[in-house]
């Protein structure tokens, strides 16, 4: 147990403060409703934690918000929807802006979502020549990333597939130590993170070994 509770506590460190993506939570802007509103609708990431590179996009009605572009693609191709509306965050001002008024730096020094080739944004075009000079990379307009992504969507999905995996199989770990049982299933890791927290599952499970757990639980 005491073995468990050290690695979260520092896995909690890693993914916390120490992170370029994140911001604190009364920083993150966050668009879109309901329960799981905290989580990437297709992933279950916590937002804040990977504010930095977070979308949204409008989908059957409502706004989605997502970790990553990776992440918007992925729901889009996957429901066989084009991307509506889609907005990143600046940057500069930490607020969502129009994706195609953006300039993104693709290929940085600092790290991706949801993919090894990161991809930040700015609303101004001399912010995201700075950045790109300070840590490499690319300055792109939205259309041709959204090409790069696009290209790339099913091998970068099937590399995520085989990480979640992983993290799954520790979650299982995590989860038979540290956590109630439940007979509870759930359509994604997201879902599955709003019971955790309602239902007090884990205690204060945080960062990475919360999401594993969730990820065990959504694949169970």
């Amino acid at each position: 147990m005491k073995k468990i509770a050290l690695i979260i506590v520092g896995l909690s460190l890693f993914l916390g403060a120490g992170d370029f993506r994140a911001v604190p939570m009364e920083k993150a802007q966050i668009v879109q409703d309901g329960k799981a509103k905290m989580f990437c609708n297709v992933c279950g990431m916590t937002l804040p934690m990977f504010y930095k590179t977070n979308h949204a996009a409008e989908v059957d009605g409502k706004t989605h918000q997502y970790c990553s572009i990776h992440c918007m693609f992925e729901e889009a191709m996957t429901k066989g929807i084009k991307v509506k509306n889609p907005k990143v965050v600046d940057n500069d001002t930490l607020k969502f802006i129009p994706s195609p008024d953006a300039f993104y730096v693709v290929g940085s020094k600092q790290p991706g979502t949801m993919s090894t080739v990161s991809k930040y944004a700015f609303g101004k075009k001399a912010s995201a020549d700075a950045f790109a000079k300070k840590f490499g990379g690319k300055v792109m307009g939205y259309a041709e990333v959204s090409k790069i992504v696009q290209n790339g969507l099913v091998k970068e999905i099937a590399m995520i597939k085989k990480r979640q995996a992983k993290a799954a199989k520790m979650g299982e770990k995590i989860y038979k130590k540290m956590c109630k049982q439940t007979d509870e299933r759930f359509e994604n890791a997201a879902i599955a993170k709003v019971f955790i927290k309602e239902h007090k599952l884990c205690g204060k499970l945080k960062g990475k070994p919360f999401q594993q757990v969730a990820l065990y639980l959504a694949n169970k």
